[in-house]
């Protein structure tokens, strides 16, 4: 009887430590997507900027 009471305990843990693996790696990747919008604007701003320096010279 013991065995048959362990299993759902077993399943449920495996759930909640699969299910929080899964936010943790979702709020990786949100941040990881924030942070490559800030380097591309980050690198058109200065493309734009040695553009405009170039032209004036």
């Amino acid at each position: 009887m013991r065995k048959q009471r362990s299993f759902p305990v077993m399943i449920s843990m495996a759930a909640i430590f699969l299910f929080s693996g899964c936010t943790v790696v979702e709020g990786i990747f949100k941040a990881g997507m924030w942070w490559a919008f800030f380097l591309v604007a980050v690198v058109v701003v200065l493309i734009l900027w040695i553009i405009a320096k170039a032209r004036k010279k």
